[in-house]
């Protein structure tokens, strides 16, 4: 009797053995393992939609780089502008002073 129940279950794992490979089989269909197969070797090894990643890029920086000048030549303004500004605050202040001091010496002068 233990010979025979040894002989069942050695059986009965060879079986279940068999039954699952069969089944990993099946979901390794040939149609998945070549999509598999050539997502990476479109991944490795690209094709010519390369060049028009490239174009694009290409494209993509030289809108940064006019963007960029754009950006540079605007900040150059306002601050050519704000030196302008700057010197007539100065002239300003300037002549303040001297209408003070032309006030005082006409108040000291009439006292």
């Amino acid at each position: 009797m233990n010979r025979y129940s040894t002989m069942l279950l050695l059986g009965s794992l060879t079986m279940t053995t068999f039954a699952h490979a069969d089944a990993l089989d099946g979901l390794f269909d040939n149609s998945i393992v070549g999509s598999i197969s050539q997502a990476i070797n479109d991944a490795y090894k690209p094709n010519n939609n390369n060049d028009d990643d490239r174009r694009w890029d290409d494209e993509n920086q030289r809108r940064n780089d006019d963007d960029r000048r754009q950006y540079e030549d605007l900040h150059r303004q306002l601050e050519d502008r704000r030196r302008q500004l700057d010197n007539q605050q100065r002239q300003l202040d300037d002549q303040r002073r001297q209408l003070e001091e032309d006030e005082r010496r006409l108040d000291d002068d009439y006292r």
